[in-house]
């Protein structure tokens, strides 16, 4: 079962980086990998010519790709669209205290779906594979806080007084969205019933690596901390600068459900079962 929303890929520059490609390829799900003229020859080397979309803009930055991304999924007049990194090297399902490996689309399928049945999420997603630790207790999804990586986007989003969202900044765009979208009253959901195994910025070369080096842990953290000061401080974590985000006082956001969304009983594993062997 696949995903209904169409999946685009932005892209940083480095054809070399595939893993999301190959990842999306073994479990048969459709994507579209969005890159500039200048990178075609590099990546029609490696990636079939039929999922590539060149841009018209050169040398503008990932920001730019993704908004120009949203614009260009809000033209084909889909609901929603999928962002996603272009390192990810896993998609799972974790249920019982499993991470299970997938064989199809039908987690994206799931989110989507669930997504669907309220008025007030514009944006979901799936959380990483490293931060639920297998161990301990996780609710299937989190209310109200960031979604990195992997975004299901509502095209027409707009804030309170009209003016459609939009990607800001240069760094931890993802995270200053969430958070304007969450001072708005919407709500963001990231699922824990479904992760995603992602390589870190830093260990692969290219994209936003360079951007993160030298003092550019402590910049990414001051950019988050001008714009959103009321919720954000500077900290040291995993021996480095990092933004701490506190997500409490959006606790009342609640999820509005819509009218038209049926009654649901029972359990609904969308024909998903567990083969042994294949757990992590």
């Amino acid at each position: 079962m696949n995903p209904k929303y169409p999946i685009y890929i932005p892209s940083k520059g480095r054809a070399d980086s595939r893993m999301t490609m190959r990842e999306l390829d073994k479990i048969g799900v459709p994507y579209t990998v969005v890159i500039e003229e200048s990178d075609y020859v590099n990546y029609a080397a490696v990636i079939d010519k039929s999922k590539l979309l060149v841009m018209p803009s050169h040398g503008s930055g990932v920001v730019t790709t993704r908004n120009w991304i949203w614009g260009h999924a809000a033209k084909l007049g889909v609901r929603r669209y999928w962002s996603m990194d272009d390192n990810i090297e896993g998609f799972f399902r974790f249920n019982r205290n499993l991470k299970t490996p997938v064989s199809s689309g039908t987690i994206l399928k799931c989110i989507e779906d669930f997504t669907d049945r309220y008025a007030n999420i514009p944006i979901s997603g799936m959380n990483y594979f490293m931060f639920v630790i297998r161990k301990s207790v996780h609710p299937p999804y989190i209310l109200n806080t960031r979604v990195y990586s992997n975004m299901l986007i509502q095209t027409d989003a707009c804030d309170p007084i009209g003016k459609p969202y939009r990607f800001e900044g240069f760094y931890n765009e993802d995270t200053d969205l969430c958070l304007r979208m969450l001072k708005d009253g919407f709500c963001t959901i990231l699922f824990n019933a479904f992760l995603i195994k992602k390589y870190t910025t830093m260990r692969i070369k290219g994209g936003n690596t360079p951007n993160y080096q030298g003092d550019g842990r402590w910049k990414m953290a001051e950019e988050l901390q001008r714009k959103h000061p009321d919720v954000t401080r500077i900290g040291r974590r995993w021996d480095r600068w990092q933004h701490c985000v506190d997500y409490r006082s959006f606790k009342n956001n609640r999820p509005i459900k819509k009218q038209d969304t049926p009654k649901y009983q029972g359990v609904d594993n969308y024909g998903m079962k567990l083969k042994e062997g294949i757990k992590t």
